[in-house]
């Protein structure tokens, strides 16, 4: 009850259906019966002392320094302790499988796909007229006006131009493929001729290149994609050889 107005499991389904939100949260089900399942059958556990230690950590990351300070938070998200506990675990858990299945992995992913990791820092000016492009591009070349001042008085975005055109560390991935096979080839402090894309005219230049390290970021980057991977073909899996209808149905009432 809610201001005395009920509210009923089919209410919440009903929502969920009508913002387009009910396979997210019926997916989310499947993915943590098949994590569980998983977990299971490899010993993998959680132990009460790792759930507190981490719900510890979650209280200061967000500033619940008092039991009233956590107790007011829990009401205003309409939870329990239990609730919270439960999600901690089970997040907890997927990370321990995932370990548990790609933790040698990893290393041996990073090594064969080295090169998208690799990083330039860039800067960048996008002109949307070709002539004017050439030109600014040649005014550069022949150093009548530095890349930082083109690029402060004539980039299309305000943005950039408000840093001289300055892109940031980028990987080889985030990069359209004709900019990245000119960026990658370049020599830093030579500016790059005007590129076309569907952006406008890209006039480029490297300011140093980034040799791709496995960092803590980068690998549970490449972790939680074989992981998904997994899960994917895992939630696929149950659902066409082992549960049968009335399961996937009990599934879909667990949302409420």
């Amino acid at each position: 009850m809610i201001n005395n107005q009920s509210i009923t499991d089919i209410d919440i389904i009903n929502a969920l259906k009508k913002d387009v939100q009910y396979k997210q949260v019926w997916q989310q089900v499947l993915n943590q019966k098949a994590i569980h399942k998983a977990a299971q059958a490899k010993g993998i556990t959680v132990s009460p002392e790792e759930t507190q230690a981490e719900g510890d950590r979650l209280r200061m990351e967000k500033k619940l320094y008092k039991v009233s300070d956590t107790i007011a938070w829990l009401a205003e998200q309409m939870i329990t302790v239990e609730d919270l506990e439960a999600g901690i675990s089970d997040s907890l858990l997927s990370q321990k499988l995932a370990e548990h299945l790609f933790k040698k992995e990893v290393e041996k992913s990073f090594a064969e796909n080295r090169i998208n990791y690799d990083q330039v820092s860039l800067y960048q000016i996008i002109i949307s007229e070709p002539r004017l492009a050439q030109e600014i591009y040649y005014q550069i070349k022949e150093q009548e006006i530095s890349f930082y001042d083109a690029a402060h008085c004539y980039d299309i975005d305000e943005k950039r131009r408000q840093v001289s055109g300055y892109q940031g560390s980028l990987h080889r991935w985030t990069l359209k493929a004709e900019i990245a096979a000119a960026v990658f080839s370049a020599k830093p402090g030579v500016v790059i001729s005007p590129l076309k894309t569907d952006e406008g005219y890209h006039i480029l230049m490297v300011e140093k290149f980034i040799q791709a390290e496995l960092t803590e970021e980068i690998y549970q980057q490449i972790l939680n994609n074989m992981f998904r991977q997994w899960l994917a073909n895992e939630v696929n899996y149950m659902l066409y050889n082992q549960i049968e209808p009335e399961e996937i149905n009990e599934s879909k009432q667990e949302i409420a």
